[in-house]
Formats: structure tokens, C-alpha cells, sequence
């Protein structure tokens, strides 16, 4: 039986409100959540939020439970050397991963196998077991080495989706740029949404 688990990893890019607006409505979905943030990740964070996070795992997981106010359990975070994680092994292995925000080293790292830490190892793992593996690529940009990469991820079954927002629901603030790109993250898992009104559903 599957763990309907769903992975969220959060590495240095910049775009750090699109990783945690794609937290916040899984949970708010009810979905549990295994959630992983490079180091990098956290020093953005705290460049691009108001949000502080602790360092430990445990810590931010209790921060953001309470900041989120999701049900106890619901969200745990795991450190870069917890290899007793369930995302560790293809036996424990979630629904779904989505590496948001995803940057260069990390897409270079998973195209090539690299498992350096737990976050590349359970991309790995996603990619052996055939499980849905999303990267929401946060550059520009492209050197033909990130494009060879994300090509090689493709042509396993990955799906490379670019942060790159659309402007056709004339977005009047940068949330609503946000939650583009979140809302087709999240039609990607099957997960329901009231983010953005779909092409064409508006005008019937």
C-alpha cells in the first residue's frame, strides 16, 4: 500500500514564497506532509519573508505546525542526514515529491544520481520507485548544462515546471503570481484548489 505522503523539499533558490504557499495548501488539503529545507533554503527564507525559522528539525516542525495551525503529526521535517526518514527508502517512499523551490545544484545533483543528502536521496528514490517527482526550477538563464539536466530528468518521468507564471488571470499582486504557479503544482498531485480560475472555465 502506498503512503499517501507527500514530499516537499525546499532548496536555496530564490522563490522561497513559492515552496511555502505550496505547504500551506497542502495542509490545508488535509495531506501529510514530509517537509525538507537545504540550509541555503533557510537563509532565503529569511531574506524573502517575514518568516524565522529555527535550525533544528524538530523545532521547525513544531514553528510551523503552530504557524499553520495543522493538526498535530500532520507535518514533519526531516534533517539532511536523517536517513531513517521514510523519503530514505523506496519501502517508506511518499505519493509524491515536489522540490520547490528547485535550483541548479539540486536539478544537477538528481539528474546524476548524486544522494549527497536525505532531500537528494528521496528524489532519488522517487525516480527508481516511479513515483511522481516535480521540480519547480527557479533560474535564468539556462546554460545548455542545466538544460541537458532537466532533459535527462524529463525523459525519466520527472516534470520540470519552471516557476514561470502566466499573466492571462491579470494577477494584480505578487500573491497572485504565486499562486500560478502553486495552483498547477497542485494540479499535477490531484489535489483540488480555488487558487486560479482554469483557461476557459471562467467564460462559461
Amino acid at each position: 500500500m502506498r503512503n499517501p505522503a507527500i514530499a516537499v523539499a525546499m532548496t536555496g533558490a530564490s522563490g522561497a514564497q513559492y515552496g511555502l504557499r505550496l505547504l500551506e495548501c497542502l495542509l490545508d488539503s488535509g495531506r501529510e506532509v514530509y517537509l525538507m529545507v537545504s540550509a541555503p533554503a533557510q537563509v532565503v527564507i529569511a531574506m524573502e519573508t517575514e518568516l524565522k525559522l529555527p535550525g533544528p528539525p524538530q523545532e521547525m516542525g513544531r514553528f510551523l505546525t503552530a504557524h499553520y495551525r495543522c493538526r498535530p503529526g500532520q507535518l514533519k521535517v526531516f534533517g539532511r542526514d536523517q536517513w531513517t526518514a521514510p523519503v530514505a527508502s523506496g519501502s517508506g517512499a511518499p505519493e509524491a515529491m515536489v522540490i520547490c523551490p528547485c535550483t541548479s545544484a539540486t536539478l544537477a545533483a538528481v539528474a546524476t544520481g548524486a544522494s549527497r543528502d536525505l532531500l537528494e536521496r528521496a528524489a532519488d528514490v522517487m525516480l527508481k520507485e516511479h513515483r511522481k517527482l516535480i521540480l519547480v526550477y527557479r533560474e535564468m538563464p539556462l546554460s545548455a548544462i542545466h538544460l541537458e539536466h532537466a532533459l535527462t530528468l524529463a525523459r525519466l518521468g520527472s516534470i520540470i515546471m519552471p516557476a514561470s507564471p502566466g499573466f492571462y488571470h491579470r494577477p494584480r499582486s505578487v500573491e497572485d503570481l504565486v499562486d500560478f504557479v502553486v495552483a498547477r503544482v497542485l494540479d499535477h498531485l490531484g489535489i483540488e484548489h480555488q487558487l486560479v480560475a482554469r483557461w476557459g472555465l471562467e467564460q462559461q
